[in-house]
């Protein structure tokens, strides 16, 4: 099952748990995503239809980020001439939940959570109690490289 819309002036070819980069989206605080333009939907038997209107595909907002620098160099010869900018077109990753179509829904499975990973500990001797720390004294200072001594200019031959 798969459908396809039109977001941003592109199309995309989406399936449940699709996961697309779409020109950027506003900010909406349900981070979902409704696409209400869609072109075409494969039905079960495989045959491509035209969309009717109780057809509609859902997403969430997975990540909003910047795509690779593109690079714009304007240059005329012999007119010493050059101009170079930059630019970060924005997107938005939408991963498609969602696709109904006909009465049926076709969801994606659910995303196994993440779990938080778990703290390392400090290394002891760079943790040094609270208490002596309290008392103003200097921690200690570490072992390592000392400076290099100076050396004396060297004289010129008269």
């Amino acid at each position: 099952m798969y459908a396809v819309i039109r977001s941003g002036g592109k199309q995309y070819r989406v399936a449940p748990g699709d996961v697309i980069r779409i020109e950027s989206q506003g900010n909406g605080t349900t981070g979902r995503v409704d696409f209400g333009d869609i072109l075409a939907v494969s039905a079960a038997d495989g045959q491509i239809e035209k969309a009717k209107a109780d057809t509609h595909v859902v997403g969430e907002i997975v990540e909003q980020g910047r795509g690779d620098k593109i690079l714009v160099f304007h240059y005329k010869r012999k007119k010493q001439y050059k101009k170079l900018r930059g630019h970060r077109q924005p997107f938005t990753a939408v991963r498609i939940t969602e696709i109904g179509f006909d009465g049926q829904s076709f969801k994606a499975p659910d995303l196994p959570k993440k779990e938080a990973k778990p703290k390392k500990a400090a290394p002891a001797e760079a943790a040094e109690p609270k208490e002596v720390k309290a008392q103003g004294k200097a921690p200690a200072k570490k072992a390592g490289k000392k400076p290099a001594a100076k050396k004396a200019p060297k004289k010129k031959k008269s």
